[in-house]
């Protein structure tokens, strides 16, 4: 099949987990004999003048990048008109594409792609598969009280009830996308992001250096990695530390990754005297995150609002002690007492105490975690989810002009309506 996917992100260009899940799914698509095209973005302040579009072909699959333009608008400050900018540069990047090569199925990543993919899907005259990998109600706790989330609700609506098959990759989300949407819950299919395991395993050189900088005395070393957002629960972590180190003294965490909660963050660890203890680190590359990761004693997930959590998977990978709330799709990826130790989100009482018994035990942790690492191939194998991918695919026919109503805009609690 000729697939054309869209997305606001492609490596080298990350931000999330969306990108990982993009980037494996076209490979593995590419690797079983499809002919994949992603259509995504350069680095925010690419020239739009200079670098308009490339087009290359990277392991199998073909890579269209546009410039976001005009360069004054920025993700940041202006979200709305950045993301029609970007649009507009991908329409005009599509449109192109379509003079030669037409797809068969059109493939949209989130809703900042809706207004490109629904464009070139109506074009191309071939069916719209929507991806939804969060939602602002969620990503806010239901509440979309600003009209900036209300805007973003209401494109999420227009991608879920305009794609002619839509995926989440857990129940937890099927279940959320079904309400806040109002599309059948039956007319959604779950495929779990996957993990690939190769190079996971990181000499013991750089673990013994990974573990002398931040864990200088030998004292023990927590992990949290993602991004700093509210609903990560990063919070309530730093909640938890000071119980954690009464119980294990000197207890360190290291801190890896970036976003808008980080100022946040850092002067709540000064404030509860923890600004020794935590080591703000912001994005690591790969390898070095690796070590990090092999050091760590246990890596903790506090998240109040996870679709998936594709971090818990790469930790199961690392076979590394695993803490996790059971928000959204994480209460699938972990099984409680078996693969890791889970706890309600926000029950900071719960974190300390799901951490302690991690270290107060280490082989019984390390028990669960190889049982993690095991269930990887049978539930998370990359191979198997581009496989029911393209079986949406093949399924999937164009529902031809519908009459849409108009979005539910919550005023109190989206998730009460």
């Amino acid at each position: 099949m000729r697939v054309l996917m869209l997305s606001w992100e492609y490596p080298p260009v990350v931000v999330g987990g969306l990108a990982r899940h993009v980037h494996a799914l076209a490979r593995h698509l590419a690797m079983d004999g499809h002919d994949v095209t992603v259509l995504c973005r350069h680095a925010a302040g690419t020239d739009a003048d200079t670098h308009p579009t490339t087009d290359t072909v990277v392991e199998g699959v073909r890579i269209i990048r546009v410039a976001e333009d005009p360069l004054h608008v920025t993700f940041e400050r202006d979200l709305v008109a950045w993301t029609l900018a970007m649009g507009h540069a991908m329409v005009r990047a599509g449109t192109e594409l379509l003079r030669t090569w037409r797809p068969d199925v059109v493939h949209a990543h989130d809703w900042l792609v809706t207004h490109p993919a629904i464009a070139l899907a109506d074009a191309s005259r071939v069916p719209l598969v929507g991806t939804i990998h969060a939602t602002e109600a969620g990503r806010h706790s239901g509440w979309l009280s600003h009209p900036l989330n209300q805007q973003v609700h209401s494109v999420e609506w227009w991608l879920a009830n305009r794609s002619d098959a839509l995926i989440t990759c857990s129940q937890a989300m099927r279940g959320e996308v079904a309400h806040l949407f109002e599309v059948p819950v039956e007319s959604i299919t779950v495929i779990h992001n996957g993990i690939e395991e190769r190079s996971w395993q990181v000499p013991a050189a750089e673990i013994t250096r990974a573990r002398a900088r931040y864990s200088p005395e030998g004292t023990p070393l927590l992990l949290y990695f993602g991004r700093l957002e509210w609903e990560k629960g990063v919070q309530d972590l730093l909640d938890a530390l000071p119980a954690i180190r009464a119980r294990h003294p000197g207890t360190r965490l290291v801190v890896a990754g970036v976003g808008r909660h980080l100022d946040e963050l850092v002067e709540q660890a000064a404030r509860l005297d923890l600004s020794g203890a935590v080591d703000f680190v912001g994005h690591l590359p790969d390898r070095e995150l690796r070590a990090v990761l092999a050091a760590a004693d246990a890596v903790v997930l506090p998240s109040r609002y996870e679709p998936f959590g594709i971090v818990a998977l790469e930790a199961a990978a690392a076979r590394r002690p695993l803490v996790a709330s059971t928000a959204g799709g994480l209460g699938e990826v972990v099984v409680h007492g078996e693969t890791g130790l889970a706890f309600d989100p926000g029950d900071v009482e719960a974190i300390a105490s799901a951490v302690d018994t991690v270290l107060a035990d280490a082989d019984a942790a390390g028990r669960r975690a190889q049982a993690a690492q095991s269930r990887l191939a049978a539930d998370f194998d990359w191979a198997r989810i581009a496989a029911a991918t393209a079986e949406v695919y093949r399924r999937t026919r164009p529902r031809g002009p519908q009459e849409f109503g108009r979005p539910k805009i919550a005023t109190g609690n989206a998730f009460d309506l």
